[in-house]
């Protein structure tokens, strides 16, 4: 598009300017805007100054480009850009500054917060409002009212003898003297050679404030050196008892600049420690198996019901301490694993009366895939997840405590975060790790923490901070990064194919912003000139694709399932790498795990052996297992402990009276009678072989077993019940979803939709007409041979139309078109709207208008 003759006067002629590109970037970096689609430039510029939006739009600017913003919120309105300059660089020009300061226009400019040529820069009303300082909210920057703005309510007397006090003539009139006292304080020579004579006390009371807040506390008879300060107008009054000094005398002792630090360039992420890729990729890989092995091992433990669900949701306390007990983990971590596999849809609630969380349906199909690809679900299902599992254990803003599993935990900025600081990292050399601190300085240049000055020290309280180490602790948990430094397969999930180092060298802004003088032309952005924009995350599509691609790369580092065990004397076995699933489920069933590593010992019991009869293996079934899967022979002690069990499994058995206990043998039966354990069981003989009880029959079968028996529940028809692994799994459950941080981005398809439809309502809001249009602005009505006359003549000429348009649902609208055909009461006509040929009905059209050529 052409430059216009005349600077744009407004914001909505500003967008006019820019071509389909600018237009793009704009709605990319502000997804509110097009949420619904504007009907035309003048809502969507009406939009881009709404307060919501606005503010949106500053939380996401870097440092550099936020002190710019609150610069011109300071600054004349409008500013030249040579007065911008002064402000951020000062009188010294820092030529960092003067380098980095086109970028950061351009990306005010690109998101509308800015507009205007660069002889007069605009900052949006809303932003200034916003950023400029007041008593209420003191600038960023530090300053305060300029002095025709501290002076508004002072009587006229009082301004002359401000005047006379400062070595100025008087003047006949309070605007006059402001203007010169103004002049005299920009004027550098001559606020030099005034200060020159200023007490020393005085000059130290103007250092205390010069970098805010500049507001300060005076007495009804101030001292000496406030008095030489307040006479001269060096110290304003703007409330009893309250000064404030002057935004010009502030700046002549900045030296003219805005910030006491300015940022042009993004902090460097600084290298902790540097491994050989190989020696990265092998621990990752070794941390992946463990959080696989974790994961499984979680949902085992809960394979028969697991904790109940609070009544406001989510896992007790008690409950998360006893899983962090059963795994060997410390609570925060269990609690990362337990969110995790809710995160994935491998655990639910049952939504049983008695609510209790399981496995779902999802978690044996999980099983099922090879460990690359259970790891790549597991890591996807993390980049990509709001819920936040470190918040567990803190307060929400009613003062409740955070639970894990519960309501309260989704972060929308988590995703964001992770991504950004595992592009940092993929910035790095291979096998590089970072130091914390500078991945958090990053990130705080890169999105400063909301109500910060802007060069004032962070903390690490703000939620970004936080995530931020959280997601260096998670991600080395899972296995996508290695002693600290990004893995290979790390790498391939966040989609190092898009060019995530190069995104991330093109961020840091500060380093390569644009050396050129700064454009006049007035909204339209060079390229040179463009903001750099951060590397968004992957769509959906691209993730399952760099999914598949970690998981190839990792299934060659994973260590091969073993098919055997070494049996030894003492009733263990060693399994000296992972198992193969059957081989691992059955032996989590027939023996205890008893350490874990790089070999796991697992340790055969009498409980144990009954556990797997219980599950209706015989004894020859088990010494069959052990014999082919046992590289050692089969120990004497463990095949006499097989046997043993065995023989007395099932001698006694245990049905549903209120329970009973039937044995065949007379003298078992007298033997339990006799056992005084047995008082709280309340047996009695109903014949020989029979003893009735009063308790259920699972509390007379842990009873009878505590006291060394090896009983066997039997159904109503007298069967041994056998019990299953894995028995309880929820219904099928959805995962949950993650909590979106504002409007997708849109994409390439729906942005070229919307800016035909935007310029096309543009051009029949502003194009002359040749009718003349309503005085109360509604879209043209004429009747219906007038509408199909006017129709058939713009098919002979040529002619665009204006149209009015009412849709089966009554929705109105307008459209721009160029009619082909009009038979049978249709119209036929390329819509530039929808930039397509569409058909009309001739009877929907409430009126029609001739576009004026040119």
């Amino acid at each position: 598009m052409s430059t216009p003759a005349t600077p744009p006067r407004s914001l909505a002629e500003a967008l006019r300017t820019r071509d389909d590109v600018s237009l793009a970037a704009l709605l990319r970096s502000r997804p509110d805007l097009i949420t619904p689609v504007p009907t035309d430039l003048t809502q969507l510029a009406t939009r881009a100054g709404t307060r919501a939006s606005v503010v949106r739009a500053l939380e996401r600017l870097d440092r550099f480009t936020l002190q710019t913003a609150q610069a011109l919120a300071v600054a004349a309105d409008p500013a030249p850009y040579d007065e911008l300059l002064g402000l951020m660089a000062g009188d010294a020009r820092d030529p960092a500054v003067v380098n980095a300061l086109p970028r950061a226009v351009a990306a005010l400019r690109e998101q509308a917060l800015v507009w205007g040529a660069d002889d007069r820069l605009r900052l949006v009303r809303t932003a200034r409002e916003l950023l400029a300082p007041a008593p209420q909210h003191p600038s960023p920057t530090g300053l305060g009212p300029t002095v025709a703005e501290a002076t508004a309510g002072m009587s006229p007397g009082r301004i002359q003898e401000l005047v006379t006090a400062a070595g100025l003539p008087s003047t006949h009139d309070p605007v006059s003297a402001v203007a010169a006292l103004t002049k005299l304080f920009t004027s550098r020579r001559r606020m030099k050679a005034l200060l020159a004579g200023a007490p020393e006390e005085s000059l130290e009371v103007l250092n205390r404030l010069v970098w805010g807040p500049p507001y300060g506390q005076v007495t009804a008879d101030p001292a000496a050196r406030l008095r030489w300060l307040i006479d001269r107008g060096l110290l304003l009054p703007t409330a009893p008892g309250t000064v404030v000094l002057p935004r010009e005398v502030a700046l002549h002792l900045r030296a003219g600049r805005a910030h006491r630090e300015a940022e042009p360039v993004a902090p460097l992420v600084e290298a902790k420690a540097t491994h050989r890729p190989q020696v990265v990729d092998a621990a990752a890989a070794g941390q992946a198996y463990t959080a696989l092995a974790t994961v499984e091992e979680l949902l085992k433990d809960w394979d028969e019901g697991g904790p109940t669900v609070l009544r406001a949701g989510g896992l007790s306390i008690r409950d998360l301490k006893r899983t962090a007990v059963a795994l060997d983990l410390a609570e925060p971590v269990a609690a990362f694993w337990v969110e995790l596999a809710y995160a994935a849809g491998l655990l639910a609630s049952d939504g049983e009366a008695d609510e209790r969380y399981a496995a779902t349906p999802a978690y044996d199909e999980w099983l099922q895939l090879p460990a690359a690809q259970r790891w790549a679900h597991l890591a996807e299902t993390w980049l990509t997840a709001t819920r936040t599992s470190g918040l567990v254990g803190g307060r929400d803003a009613k003062e409740r405590t955070l639970s894990a599993l519960g309501p309260g935990l989704d972060r929308s900025a988590a995703p964001e975060v992770r991504h950004r600081v595992l592009t940092l990292l993929a910035a790095l050399p291979e096998g590089t790790s970072p130091s914390t601190e500078s991945v958090l300085a990053r990130l705080r240049w890169e999105r400063p923490p909301r109500g910060t000055g802007s060069a004032t020290p962070q903390s690490d309280d703000d939620l970004r901070s936080r995530l931020a180490r959280w997601t260096l602790n998670e991600a080395e948990l899972l296995g996508v990064t290695g002693r600290g430094a990004l893995s290979g397969h790390g790498r391939a999930l966040l989609g190092a194919a898009k060019g995530s180092a190069a995104a991330a060298k093109d961020s840091g802004a500060g380093g390569t912003a644009a050396k050129d003088t700064p454009s006049d032309a007035g909204d339209k952005l060079p390229v040179h000139h463009r903001a750099p924009t951060l590397p968004e995350p992957l769509s959906p599509a691209e993730q399952a694709v760099a999914s598949a691609t970690a998981a190839r790369l990792l299934a060659p580092l994973l260590p091969e399932p073993l098919d055997h065990v070494l049996l030894q004397a003492d009733l263990t076995a060693v399994a000296p790498g992972p198992l193969e699933r059957p081989l691992a489920d059955v032996l989590d069933v027939l023996a205890e795990v008893e350490s874990k590593g790089g070999a796991t010992v697992y340790r055969f019991t009498p409980g144990s052996v009954r556990r797997a009869l219980d599950a209706g293996r015989s004894a020859s079934d088990l010494h069959d297992f052990l014999t082919a899967h046992s590289r050692t022979p089969v120990p004497q002690p463990l095949a006499y402990l097989i046997d043993d069990v065995a023989r007395r499994h099932g001698h006694l058995r245990i049905g549903a009276a209120s329970a009973y206990v039937r044995c065949d043998d007379d003298a078992v039966l007298s033997e339990i009678l006799a056992d005084k354990r047995s008082a709280g069981l309340r047996l009695r003989r109903l014949a020989p072989t029979v003893l009735a009880a009063q308790a259920d029959p699972a509390a007379l079968l842990d009873g009878l077993r505590a006291m060394g028996f090896a009983p066997a529940a039997e159904s109503a028809d007298g069967d041994v019940v056998i019990t299953r692994a894995h028995a309880h799994r929820t219904p099928p459950r959805t995962a949950p979803e993650p909590v979106p941080d504002g409007p997708p981005t849109p994409d390439t398809t729906l942005l070229s939709a919307a800016i035909r439809a935007i310029r096309a309502g543009d051009r029949a809001s502003t194009t002359p007409l040749k009718t003349t249009p309503s005085p109360t602005g509604e879209l043209p009505r004429t009747g219906s041979a007038e509408t199909l006359a006017t129709m058939q003549a713009a098919v002979l000429t040529g002619t665009t139309l204006w149209i009015g348009y009412v849709n089966a649902e009554g929705s109105a609208s307008q459209r721009v078109i160029a009619p082909i055909r009009v038979e049978g009461g249709f119209v036929t006509a390329y819509d530039h709207t929808a930039d397509e040929v569409r058909t009309y009905p001739l009877h929907r059209v409430t009126g029609v208008a001739e576009l004026a050529e040119g």
